[in-house]
This record gives structure tokens, sequence and C-alpha cells, in this order.
């Protein structure tokens, strides 16, 4: 069992699952001739596992993905419990928008914690009625991957939700320093001959953000960060009384450079893009010091025409829910498994402001199970968009079963 806080934490146990709870939990138990088994030589048990900021397409952009095929890449990867992005058509912005998305996904056993829109339609002119959202089940507010440029509007909403103990989600970037641009601006960008993005581009947008976080004193979630200046900032930031401040890094982020856009896979043409090797090595050393919360697959699915064609003319994004864990277990060096596992559950939720009764008996059966030394070949995606780089690749991590409400 992997979960920190309970007295089996690293231990070999049974786990007997009655009626969606935890019955019990012995070193051994013998259930009932009736009751399903799991077993394995390296299987594990943790909480199930969460993400921030999954693009969901459902409404509007089906053709990407649809509930349906979200749920089973999630539980191919190990997710039980999603906090959406409400970057769809319409965006997540009213009543009945949140109630389409919590009885999608109940539909689908998928826990779900929706994130409504920050400002009308994403476009960063005016806040949403955040109490009326609140009220209606938004469990935080963000614009996604779009950074909010006006800054009276982000300190409106950070100061409105203090209401209610809100969350803003924000990712930060400053978009003039980023225009037309098609990856991380250094030597490969110079090398490949593409306009690149500067790291300068997060660092101001942070610095700002975290001014205004200062100011307001309410709660913010820096949304995907990429750069080594970043994890400083956000360092030095933690020791001053500022709100409430967590931080997200992309997996991605954690395995690639910019490097690997040598040979052009627009599979890794991604939003926040992939950086230098420095920058690398400093996010996972600010995951392992817990300057960083948690590790978001960054999951967009893009349609097959928007990938197919020249780098500088595909979009950005790339399917991640399926690949999250398995990738991070084979190829993130200095980075262990409890705390790999921590920051995919814990993390998450502390972030969101969600508790968790962790795998103790009588506590609702929620559960990752997976093979952490067990090998696959990724060889099938089941989003509905195939935009995965790790796609035909070996990964180490396999994921057994994903227990939720049934």
């Amino acid at each position: 069992m992997v979960d920190a806080p309970s007295k089996y934490h690293n231990k070999v146990v049974d786990i007997l699952v009655l009626d969606n709870r935890i019955a019990e939990i012995k070193s051994s138990i013998n259930p009932a001739s009736s009751v399903k088994i799991i077993q394995g030589e390296d299987l594990h048990a943790s909480i199930s596992w969460m993400d921030l900021g999954t693009q969901t397409g459902e409404p509007g952009l089906e053709h990407r993905e649809d509930w349906g095929s979200l749920a089973r890449a999630s539980k191919a990867g190990g997710y039980g419990v999603l906090a959406p992005f409400p970057n769809t058509l319409p965006a997540i912005q009213s009543k009945a928008d949140l109630h389409f998305i919590k009885q999608k996904a109940k539909s689908h056993q998928v826990v779900v914690y929706p994130i409504a829109a920050l400002s009308t339609d994403n476009a960063g002119a005016d806040i949403t009625e955040m109490y009326d959202l609140y009220m209606a089940g938004a469990a935080a507010f963000s614009d996604g991957l779009k950074t909010v440029s006006h800054a009276g509007l982000l300190a409106r909403a950070l100061e409105y939700v203090k209401t209610f103990n809100g969350l803003i989600i924000h990712h930060p970037s400053e978009k003039h320093l980023t225009q037309e641009a098609q990856m991380h601006e250094g030597e490969m960008s110079t090398m490949l001959g593409m306009r690149g993005m500067p790291s300068t581009a997060e660092v101001i947008g942070l610095k700002r953000d975290l001014d205004l976080l200062a100011y307001t004193q309410s709660r913010l979630c820096v949304y995907g960060i990429t750069a080594a200046e970043s994890v400083k900032i956000l360092k030095e930031a933690r020791k001053n009384p500022m709100g409430q401040l967590t931080s997200t890094v992309p997996y991605l982020n954690l395995i690639y450079t910019d490097k690997a856009l040598e040979q052009f896979d627009t599979n890794l043409k991604v939003m926040p893009p992939l950086r230098k090797k420095s920058d690398q090595q400093e996010l996972i050393k600010g995951l392992k010091e817990g300057t960083i919360d948690a590790i978001v697959s960054n999951h967009y699915p893009i349609e097959e025409e928007g990938k197919k064609l020249e780098f500088p003319y595909a979009k950005f994004g790339a399917s991640g829910i399926e690949t999250c864990f398995a990738a991070c277990n084979t190829f993130v060096t200095g980075l262990d498994l409890e705390t790999l596992i921590d920051k995919l559950t814990y993390g998450p939720r502390a972030i969101m402001g969600i508790g968790s009764e962790g795998i103790v008996a009588g506590a609702p059966a929620h559960l990752t199970l997976f093979e952490p030394d067990t090998e696959f070949v990724f060889d099938e995606s089941h989003s509905r968009s195939q935009n995965n780089p790790f796609l035909g690749k070996t990964l180490r991590g396999k994921i057994v079963d994903v227990l939720t409400e049934r």
C-alpha cells in the first residue's frame, strides 16, 4: 500500500471492499467465495488519483473527446477523480453547464470537481457570476491555459472568491512575449528557425500574480509552471504571508526538454512549452522539496487534422491522462514512487481543499490499483484523439483497476 498517512503505508496487506466501502484491512483476509479477488505479486494500492485541469471536449468539442472516451482514458491512466477546465463550447459558466458536467461524469463513474469559467466565455473581459456558480457546485474558477491579461479583472476575481473561500487557478504568462511562438526560446529554437517563448514570459506573469495574491490575501493555484526561475520565486513566496499559494507542473516537462523537438514531433508541441534541462531539474527538485504541490497530465486532446501538419501549423496540445503516471515512473529520475503518488493524490486534493480519509476501514473505496514495476507497450489510446507522444513506446507502471462508486 502507498498511502503516507496510513499506518499500513509501505506494508503488504489485504483490503476487503464491500458496497463501495473499505470493510477491512488486515495482513490476511479470507473472503467469501462470491467476492471478486484482485491480486498480484507487484500489486500496489493508493487512494484514487486526481487530475487538475483536464480538457474534456464535451460539450462542443466532442470530435476531440467526449465523456465516454475521457472516462475510459482516465481509468486506463489510473485516475478516478477529475477537476476539468471549463474551456468547452460553450464555456462552463452557468448552473446548467455545471449540472451537465456532473451528470456526464456520474454516468461514466468518474468523480468530478468541475472548474467554472473565471471570465465570461474565457475571454478575459468580465468575471462570471462566481457566487452563483459556487452555490451550483463549482469547485474552483479558471480560464484554463488562457492567461488573464487584465490585472484588474484577476484582482477582482481573487477578491470576490474570498467571500466563500473560493480558489482561482491561473496559468501565468505575458502573452505579448509569446505571440506566434512555436516552442521554448533558446538554442534549439534558434537552430530550428522557430520563434520562441522565453521563460521570462512565465516569470513576469508569475510575479504579477503573486503581487495580486499578496494584495488580496486570497487563494491561488499557479497552474503549469515550467521555468527554473518560477520554482525559485514560488519557494521564496511561500516564506511570506500572501494568502494560500499552491502550484502544479505538467508531466511532460519532467520527461522531455526542448531538444526533443529536433524531430518536429507535433505531439510534443504543447502549451506551456518544453524547456531546457536546467528548468527540468529545478522542477523535479521543486516537487521533492514541496514547492510544487501536484503533477498534472495537461490532457489536451487534439483531432488528427490539427496535429498531422507541418510543425508551425500544428495546434498545441497532447493527450496525457493515460500515460502521466507510467511515463513519469519510467523516465523521471530522482523522483521516488512515494513522492510521485503523493503528487497525484493528496497534492491535487490539497490544492482544491478536498479532504480524504485515506485507506482506512470504513472509508469510501476510491482506490487505484497498479503494478509499478510491470512493463507494457502503450499501443492503443482510449482517448478519441490520438495525440499522445508515447504511443508505441514501452512504459513501466501498469494500471490494474480504478475503484469508484459503481
